[in-house]
């Protein structure tokens, strides 16, 4: 196996594993994880059309639907006319809807902050480092 592959099994599945261990605090919000993320989007991404926002989650257009009509009848997200195209809509999160994101964050950021006190200020350094890396590996390869 080359050295390459190697190294990104071992970034995927550490990755898989940290977002699995502080994605735990999410389950209080008693909101499925799918709506979550589409609900995280809107709240730190901004409003949006469904179809863009089907299109940043990875789901078909009748998926994003379901899961938006969820939102929007538990008062998380509004639908407002698209003032650039009068016959679309634009979708955002509501003070509600921020609210739980605000609030499920700062419970994933307590855990993992308490999980890195586990390591040195040296590791947490190095872990910094590979944070950013990570970050570069995440944007659009046209940004890279």
């Amino acid at each position: 196996m080359s050295r390459t592959l190697d190294t990104a099994m071992h970034v995927h599945s550490a990755a898989l594993r940290l977002l699995r261990a502080v994605r735990t605090a999410d389950a209080e919000t008693g909101v499925s994880a799918p709506k979550l993320s589409a609900l995280s989007v809107l709240t730190f991404g901004g409003a949006m059309s469904l179809s863009a926002l089907a299109k940043v989650e990875q789901v078909r257009a009748p998926t994003m639907s379901k899961l938006v009509a969820d939102l929007e009848a538990d008062g998380l997200v509004v639908k407002r006319a698209d003032k650039a195209d009068k016959r679309g809509v634009r979708i955002e999160a509501t003070a509600k809807g921020r609210a739980l994101m605000e609030e499920g964050r700062k419970k994933r950021l307590a855990l993992l902050t308490k999980r890195l006190t586990r390591l040195t200020a040296a590791e947490r350094a190095d872990l910094h480092k590979a944070a950013d890396l990570m970050l570069r590996l995440a944007a659009p390869e046209d940004r890279a």
